[in-house]
């Protein structure tokens, strides 16, 4: 068994070590098939050892959603600085797709593993943060494009144009990681595919510009 982690940076450490045992446990057997006992065996530290940073399963799950949902935010960050709104709602919609697929794992725990709804309440992340909020990220950006009058004259719910927006990178981010190595499908390369995806979806929402 390792030794006793002593000082802070120790601790964060071993921290970090549980949620990322944790979080490849979740993602191939279910949050509820996994046990505290499983999660310390996989980094080779007792289960009490455990108890002493998470007083449970639940509360682990919640630090991993806490740490990548903010770890998503941060990474989309610079591109809120981006002035024209229609190539600012571009670049996050690759930067997303970027970070799911730089961080398959994470991005399986976020969007693609049933759990149960974690508590906003209990959440470090602030809801409609510029800083720390993806989803709002991203209607801060499509309510610029609305602002500037650049959607068709007949959208105007912000919410349902922010996730039909989502809902169409997840689906090419989820087939890469789910289905990639599949043979019976000749996938053409990844980053054309996220490309046309959003360009035809862009084109779809966006005035004619002729």
């Amino acid at each position: 068994m390792p030794p006793k982690p002593k000082t802070e940076a120790e601790k964060q450490q071993l921290c970090t070590l549980i949620l990322d045992a944790a979080r490849e446990l979740f993602v191939v057997k279910g949050v509820e098939a996994v046990t505290m006992r499983e999660i310390a065996k996989r980094i080779g530290y007792s289960a009490t050892s455990i108890y002493l940073h998470f007083a449970d399963k639940e509360a682990i799950l919640r630090a991993i959603c806490d740490t990548d949902f903010l770890a998503l935010a941060s990474s989309l960050k610079d591109i809120m600085q981006i002035a024209d709104p229609v190539e600012r709602m571009q670049a996050l919609g690759h930067g997303y797709a970027t970070f799911a697929l730089t961080h398959p794992n994470h991005y399986r725990m976020m969007f693609m593993t049933a759990h149960a709804p974690i508590d906003p309440d209990r959440s470090v992340i602030q809801q409609n943060s510029a800083e720390q909020d993806a989803y709002f990220q991203l209607k801060t950006v499509v309510g610029a494009v609305y602002a500037a009058g650049r959607f068709r004259e007949d959208l105007h719910d912000v919410d349902l144009i922010a996730q039909t927006i989502w809902a169409g990178v997840h689906g090419v981010c989820s087939l890469q990681i789910n289905m990639a190595c599949d043979a019976w499908v000749n996938w053409t390369e990844i980053n054309a595919r996220l490309q046309l995806m959003q360009d035809v979806m862009i084109k779809g929402l966006l005035k004619d510009q002729k």
